[in-house]
């Protein structure tokens, strides 16, 4: 990849991530592209072998793995195993880990929090094709783990990629859904209806779209010991940046995560029929200062939710609100989810 072309991926980097400040240089690391880790070998920190969690035993969190179908996914847990279940699903490009705050206050409010890296994040759940990573497929996934835990309803939570899935499981299996708690991204109806007006600011916001989806755009970012990866994660701990990094720092893994990209957008526009309305009671999180997810989109949200509805704005934060704006989340969370238990 040229200079040029790197220092382009650097900016659509920091849009993508709702950084519009803070983005180091392109060159501030060594000026060679060299990639972190081969292809296909997964980058794992010391004492933590490929495919599995570091332990988060003093954290309240347990590491586990769950087989569902021919995948292995490794999943954090806490709270009892008879506690109403809660599944919380990751973003881009991030792990479990990132709601971290959430699984043990949820396991401490007596729920049964259950957050699994999802399908590409995990090594035993990497299928080679992108069309394994579209949406149905990534549904299916959840609902098959709901299933291996034994959860016939349960609540289901996601931030960014994880709140798209979330809102096609509560579309898909409503009878099985007892909240959704969708965070950062509108329905995406909403969001496909701002994406095709020249007029809304989505399009542009979305530009970094056209990079994601090219084929191997995972290698500028793991270039320079994961110099690009690491600059999405500008404010957020360095104990969860370890995480994503040691989950995401190689070419197979982050290209698995840009398949999510890859099978379901297509020419800056969202691919695949209209989703439709939710049906469950539903809680909407956005931020003010998320530069790649613009109003218009989750002012719209509501139009596609036919129950109770909640939209909330977290003020003065960026796209990673589970991270950047941690009480405030959970609070939100145990509130909209305690309002609607069923036990």
């Amino acid at each position: 990849m040229t200079s040029g072309s790197t220092k382009f991926l650097f900016a659509v980097t920091c849009m993508a991530a709702g950084l519009a400040i803070g983005c180091g240089s392109p060159n501030d690391s060594a000026p060679d592209p060299v990639s972190a880790v081969s292809p296909g070998e997964d980058a794992a920190s010391p004492g933590a072998p490929a495919g599995t969690l570091p332990s988060d035993a003093g954290a309240g969190i347990a590491s586990t793995q769950i087989q569902v179908g021919d995948y292995t996914f490794d999943v954090r847990t806490a709270g009892p195993d008879d506690g109403e279940p809660v599944i919380l699903l990751h973003g881009f490009p991030q792990t479990s880990y990132e709601w971290r705050n959430q699984i043990r206050a949820l396991g401490e409010a007596g729920f049964r929090a259950v957050a699994p890296n999802q399908r590409g994040y995990s090594a035993g759940a990497r299928p080679g094709a992108v069309a394994d990573y579209a949406v149905p497929r990534l549904v299916e996934d959840v609902l098959g783990l709901a299933d291996a835990i034994g959860a016939e309803r349960f609540h289901i939570v996601g931030h960014d990629w994880g709140a798209i899935i979330a809102w096609a499981v509560a579309v898909a299996a409503p009878d099985r859904v007892i909240s959704a708690n969708p965070v950062s991204v509108p329905h995406p109806d909403a969001f496909a209806r701002v994406l095709a007006d020249p007029a809304s600011c989505q399009v542009a916001a979305s530009s970094y779209f056209d990079v994601f989806v090219q084929p191997d755009s995972e290698d500028a970012f793991i270039a320079n010991e994961n110099a690009g990866l690491r600059n999405f994660f500008t404010g957020i701990d360095a104990d969860a940046v370890d995480d994503y990094i040691r989950v995401l720092g190689s070419k197979a893994a982050l290209g698995a995560a840009l398949n999510w990209y890859r099978a379901n957008i297509a020419d800056r526009q969202v691919s695949g029929p209209e989703m439709g309305v939710v049906q469950v009671p539903t809680m909407f999180t956005w931020s003010d200062g998320d530069t790649a997810l613009c109003i218009d989109g989750a002012q719209l949200t509501g139009e596609y939710v036919d129950a109770s509805y909640r939209f909330e704005i977290v003020e003065g934060v960026s796209h990673w609100i589970p991270d950047l704006a941690s009480d405030r989340m959970t609070a939100l969370l145990l509130d909209h989810i305690t309002a609607h238990t069923e036990r």
